[in-house]
């Protein structure tokens, strides 16, 4: 019998279109001799939308998102007994009452409103298993703040950095300025909790140090500050598993195809360049797959193995599961490796780094919708509530005084 499997794609977020564009490429690697494919858009205004036609993501192109919803059908989701329904928000007289039961959801939705644990709340609530990291995982991954601090609380080595919060720009710039001059210029500034390159820029001194801060701040209430490694390579790595039993991936080192600093939005998912060394050949393989990238890294087998090992102990403690890829910079001189961070649904799911290592994209989704279903049999046999006789005995006169205490 096959499974129901729902990809949720889209969102509220700056990476929504490049969400369209991953899901996709999961949708058409989903083995259709094994599960019934759905495909859920989750519109900017957070409507969620189905039809049979978005299965082909040319149902998105040529048209604008707003023709996108109108062409399909509003839907929500419906715990009923031991299942969860799709069904319509407007039900016809002599329309379908229920579109279908969801046994499992694989949400490949980037960036804030989706990846940072929004979309796995939901599925929780609605007792629906679902691919990669929990909520927990979800948020830390999104939160580079968090992220870093637990990073460098296991030892992983981090690039010298600081955070503050957008206001205290206008209090504190001196003693904001103050770190940054710790740190010596250039320094790099980041959202956060976005992805994709957005908001992050390069300072040389204190004047663009503030501009560039209060740019970022457009995108995060919280902005971190690192020290610039340069000359850099950026070495990336995929893992893929849980907490019990997870594998490292190949390594990419990743090419830059334009002339500054940093690889920027347009670099990672507007690049008409190819994947070098990479095996390739997946339709609509466009996104991070294309982006100017050597599979695998041309680094030493130590080099490698010791990304690999930081990968994996990565994913760990930040408590990470399904397929993640962790990035990290390396001096090109000193050859000193530094954690940068963790992509918890990373663009194209890190299908091409799967591939050289020898797992197939279908194989690929098959070991995401086994690990769904494992984390969803142990959550089973977990004790979430338990039967008490509070309210039986509670009255308004033994609450009197009671205000605020927990039991």
């Amino acid at each position: 019998m096959k499974l129901n499997v729902a990809v949720f794609f889209g969102g509220e977020s700056v990476e929504h279109e490049v969400s369209i564009i991953s899901a996709h490429q999961a949708i058409e690697a989903l083995d259709r001799s094994k599960y019934n494919v759905i495909p859920v858009y989750v519109a900017k205004d957070r409507r969620m939308y189905w039809s049979e036609e978005m299965q082909d993501i040319h149902f998105f192109t040529g048209r604008s998102l707003a023709e996108v919803c109108a062409a399909s059908e509003q839907i929500e989701f419906v715990p009923e007994g031991s299942r969860t329904i799709m069904r319509p928000v407007k039900s016809k007289l002599f329309g379908q009452k229920e579109i279908s039961a969801v046994d499992v959801a694989i949400p490949v939705m980037h960036g804030t409103n989706g990846e940072d644990g929004t979309i796995h709340g939901f599925l929780e609530m609605m007792k629906i298993p679902y691919a990669g990291c929990d909520i927990f995982g979800a948020a830390i991954g999104q939160d580079k703040v968090m992220q870093k601090h637990i990073l460098h609380d296991n030892g992983l080595p981090l690039t010298n950095w600081f955070w503050a919060y957008s206001w205290e720009m206008d209090e504190h710039q001196d003693e904001i300025l103050a770190k940054v001059h710790k740190l010596i210029y250039p320094v790099i500034l980041k959202p956060a909790r976005t992805g994709s390159s957005v908001g992050i820029s390069i300072a040389h001194n204190d004047e663009e140090y503030i501009a560039c801060f209060n740019e970022t701040s457009q995108y995060d209430e919280k902005v971190i500050t690192e020290k610039v490694v340069k000359p850099m390579v950026e070495i990336n790595c995929s893992v893929l598993g849980n907490s019990e039993n997870a594998k490292a991936s190949v390594l990419e080192q990743v090419g830059h195809a334009s002339a500054d600093e940093l690889l920027s939005f347009k670099d990672k998912y507007q690049s008409s360049g190819g994947s070098k060394g990479s095996k390739g050949g997946t339709k609509g393989s466009e996104g991070m797959a294309s982006a100017a990238r050597i599979v695998p890294a041309p680094i030493s087998d130590e080099q490698t193995k010791l990304i690999q090992d930081l990968a994996l102990k990565s994913f760990r403690v930040l408590g990470a599961s399904g397929v993640c890829r962790i990035d990290f910079m390396m001096d090109a001189e000193t050859k000193k490796v530094y954690v940068n961070e963790i992509n918890t649904i990373p663009g194209s799911l890190a299908f091409y780094l799967w591939e050289a290592s020898g797992v197939t994209f279908p194989q690929l989704m098959d070991r995401l919708v086994d690990l769904a279903l494992d984390r969803q049999r142990v959550r089973e046999r977990m004790t979430f509530s338990y039967d008490t006789d509070l309210l039986k005995t509670y009255s308004a006169s033994s609450a009197k005084g009671a205000k605020g205490a927990k039991m």
